[in-house]
């Protein structure tokens, strides 16, 4: 049986740690405020961020959470190239999904790691 994958994250804006092993931003948009020198970024993955449209609705309301978590769960079903892109990565060890947004409870990266949580096979259309 495999093991689940080692998967964290964190703001862009904490420093940096020998803990968080590859260091992938998942934002389409970089980071105000940042270099890409001190952030230290192994890989900007554009490709697993929520969509510009999801993004631009959400627009930080928490009201609209739970349908932000569907929406964006249904843009990772259908971009199962990413997942498995993300998933082999973190099978090589830690890796610390970054993320710009200021809001810790209602972030697109709690969504994808509670996404990536799930055993592969579950995380496939149905149908």
């Amino acid at each position: 049986m495999a093991s689940q994958p080692d998967i964290v994250s964190k703001r862009i804006y904490e420093p940096v740690s020998p803990e968080d092993g590859q260091r992938v931003l998942i934002d389409r948009l970089w980071p105000r405020g940042v270099s890409k020198a001190e952030a230290h970024v192994d890989l900007w993955f554009k490709d697993i961020a929520p969509s510009t449209e999801l993004r631009q609705w959400f627009a930080h309301d928490p009201a609209r959470w739970e349908e932000v978590r569907r929406r964006y769960r249904a843009e990772l079903q259908a971009n199962p190239d990413a997942v498995a892109r993300l998933r082999q990565l973190a099978g090589k060890g830690r890796v610390t999904l970054l993320y710009a947004a200021r809001d810790a409870a209602h972030n697109h990266a709690l969504i994808l790691l509670e996404f990536l949580d799930q055993p592969p096979e579950d995380t496939l259309p149905t149908g």
